[in-house]
């Protein structure tokens, strides 16, 4: 039999999620996702989540309560009479009683290897700190942030180049994964809890604007982590003299280079850029209003010569 799952999320990342559990027979009985925020180019359409449109498209009545402090929307909740909730980046933090609202409880497909980056920005900061690994991981819910056992875990490679963009990509197809089997094997009685380890805890703190700016003052190997940490959103920046006018610059790709000179010089006609150790080349980037563009492209229409300084 099919398990009655209440699936909760909200970004792109939790879509192939939700359409795994609905493709593998599951009764997605109700879906909940963050209500419709302001967008358009103008800032002034109402605009669904990704998860709310791809509810549409499956026929799943969907639900966007702003949070869960109305006893209603709690015995609603609970009214629906789920076996489960199913978790993906939902976005809000979800009280004890919708916690225990389903028979089975509720169970999080979380991108990190917990307890390793609990918390808002697993992703970004998994690459920002220079880790060679990370995964998705299938954890029973408790009170705590990102506390609870382990169910399942799946390990990815980051290689030396990738960006958080496509670690996100790839993460998003193995968490699909992972939570269909942990779904199969809840559902037979065989989906054993592991509880964290205590030690080596961090947490993942949400991106902050303030932190963009690229310091090329820093070794080589943090500027290209801090660059591809932050690709492609919020995207670090430099700034530079384009057309005797100061220009912030998007930096959505780099790699490791060979060179030295003042932090921030740029070396060469490819665009490497001494660091306080070592430098970085800049492999693409993104000027205000412009598209992301290959460096070699980028460079035809916005030169940045030899010697040039970037801050």
């Amino acid at each position: 039999m099919a398990l009655r799952i209440i699936f909760m999320g909200t970004p792109e990342f939790s879509v192939p999620t939700l359409a795994a559990l609905a493709g593998a027979g599951h009764q997605i009985v109700a879906v909940y996702t963050q209500p419709p925020r302001p967008g358009g180019r103008r800032g002034l359409d109402l605009q669904k989540s990704p998860v709310h449109q791809a509810a549409e498209k499956l026929d799943i009545p969907v639900f966007t309560p702003v949070n869960f402090k109305d006893p209603a929307e709690r015995a609603a909740f609970r009214a629906i009479g789920a076996d489960v909730a199913v978790v993906v980046a939902y976005g809000l933090l979800l009280p004890e009683e919708i916690l225990g609202g389903t028979r089975l409880g509720a169970y999080n497909g979380h991108a990190s290897l917990l307890p390793r980056w609990r918390g808002a920005a697993p992703i970004q900061r998994a690459i920002m700190a220079g880790d060679r690994e990370s995964g998705m991981m299938v954890m029973k819910m408790d009170k705590g942030l990102d506390t609870g056992p382990v169910a399942l875990t799946r390990k990815v490679e980051i290689a030396h180049d990738m960006t958080a963009g496509e670690l996100h990509d790839r993460l998003s197809q193995i968490g699909a994964e992972a939570m269909v089997e942990a779904m199969a094997r809840l559902e037979a009685g065989d989906l054993p809890l592991t509880p964290q380890a205590s030690e080596g805890v961090l947490y993942a703190a949400k991106i902050d604007k303030g932190e963009t700016r690229i310091s090329f003052t820093r070794d080589a190997h943090d500027v290209h982590n801090h660059i591809r940490g932050l690709a492609p959103f919020p995207g670090a920046w430099f700034e530079v003299e384009i057309n005797g006018k100061a220009e912030r610059v998007k930096v959505l790709g780099s790699t490791l280079a060979e060179g030295q000179g003042r932090p921030g010089e740029v070396l060469d006609e490819h665009l490497t850029v001494a660091c306080g150790k070592g430098a970085v080349r800049l492999t693409r980037l993104q000027r205000a209003g412009g598209k992301p563009l290959a460096t070699t492209e980028f460079l035809r229409g916005t030169p940045i010569p030899r010697g040039v300084v970037l801050a």
